[in-house]
């Protein structure tokens, strides 16, 4: 039985990337070989074990057969004569197919390092055809290293599949797992225009392609392109390092804008309204985690007034502050202001400029929660409030609070 550590470990490590989880490749052995040496079985489609110590996966040599389309239509073959090099053919890209053995020793039969060393996106075989999860991984592979280019020949095979229906097989957990992935790399806009080139984002997102050609108003868009625009924000989103809830509600937030009619360009009067009914649909399809979809319609849908929270009085503040459930949630308020930053800032030539909106609501809300709900609440009751009378003495109380604060 010989061991050898593969796939992002292995190169991670030639990146001078470390932390990487460990993956490891047995050749010449069997599950009974691996259950009596203490490994615990974790997979449930082929032989996988967990080292008793470390807890590290280790999988048995095995070759694919194609057999389905879709993510789940395979023959998996496992056994002692699998060669380590058979094992690799069947891996996406050639710099995910590089082994080292316990001396250090790389086996690179499809020359991923080369691909390492130039920033290129290859895939290692034909096999790459069968599975439709590799363009989404090989988009977000783009997403975290933005300099690979994708291998010509690749960028064929991948419109190739999009056009034979293959990325209509995805199951929508698969799709969701590699697109939070890919939004949270170093650089997202180039997971979008890797699906675009292929066709794939209008197979799985037509939503987000149909950004793309349409024109917003230069005198707050100098990129114009709303597609540009997006692809701005979400690396903005990488750039303050925000985490997935946000960039999920940047990604959505001006999806209205796809379906803005022609004559109404290029304006876009009522697209927040448009964006939330769209982004609902996209997280029913892909299962999206509900805190991402609640961050993202609370964004796509006051984003606007975010932006124009300067000019608001006490009354409108108070409304808004409401919209959001900031009194109630000021945490996820927190995030809705980070993502109308992103927004602000991921435009041509602004992308360093300030967003005063950000501190102004933050100081507002603290005024809103400065107020005693529980004392008002009582003397309210005293004077023989109540339900919605108690409420709306409250919000009288949070207006004169936030009066206050803007006077300031």
């Amino acid at each position: 039985m010989q061991t050898y550590l593969v796939g992002g470990a292995v190169r991670d490590a030639l990146l001078g990337i470390h932390g990487s989880d460990r993956d490891w490749v047995v050749v010449g052995s069997t599950p009974e070989d691996m259950l009596a040496q203490g490994f615990v079985p974790v997979g449930k489609d082929f032989p996988v074990f967990l080292h008793p110590q470390t807890k590290d996966e280790y999988a048995l040599a095995r070759t694919e057969r194609k057999t389905a389309p879709g993510y789940k239509g395979f023959v998996i073959h496992a056994a002692p004569d699998v060669t380590l090099e058979q094992d690799l053919a069947r891996r996406d890209l050639t710099i995910n197919a590089i082994a080292q053995d316990a001396q250090g020793q790389l086996t690179d039969p499809y020359g991923g390092e080369r691909d390492l060393k130039q920033g290129v996106l290859r895939h290692v075989s034909l096999a790459f055809r069968e599975d439709p999860v590799r363009i989404l991984r090989l988009a977000r592979f783009a997403a975290r290293f933005p300099h690979f280019v994708v291998a010509p020949e690749t960028q064929v095979l991948m419109v190739e599949m999009v056009q034979a229906g293959e990325v209509k097989a995805l199951v929508a957990e698969r799709v969701w797992q590699e697109l939070a992935k890919g939004l949270m790399g170093h650089q997202p806009s180039r997971m979008l225009q890797v699906l675009r080139d292929c066709g794939a984002l209008a197979v799985l997102l037509p939503e987000v392609a149909r950004l793309y050609g349409v024109p917003q108003p230069v005198e707050h868009h100098p990129e114009v392109d709303t597609g540009v625009h997006l692809e701005m924000v979400l690396d903005q989103c990488a750039r303050m390092n925000m985490p997935l809830e946000v960039r999920f509600a940047a990604l959505c937030h001006d999806l209205g804008k796809g379906n803005t009619h022609p004559s109404a360009l290029p304006r876009h009067i009522g697209h927040e309204g448009r964006s939330v009914k769209l982004l609902r649909a996209v997280c029913e399809r892909f299962r999206v985690p509900q805190h991402c979809k609640e961050l993202a319609e609370v964004v796509a849908r006051e984003h606007g007034h975010i932006h124009g929270c300067l000019g608001l009085s006490a009354e409108a503040v108070l409304r808004l502050l409401v919209r959001c459930d900031a009194l109630r949630r000021p945490e996820r308020f927190a995030q809705v202001l980070q993502a109308c930053e992103c927004d602000a800032r991921g435009r041509l030539g602004l992308q360093e400029r300030a967003y005063p909106q950000a501190a102004h609501l933050r100081g507002l809300l603290k005024a809103a929660l400065s107020v005693d709900t529980a004392t008002l609440s009582d003397q309210a009751m005293q004077q023989g409030l109540k339900g919605a009378h108690i409420g709306q003495h409250i919000d009288a109380a949070r207006v004169l609070a936030l009066r206050a604060a803007l006077a300031s």
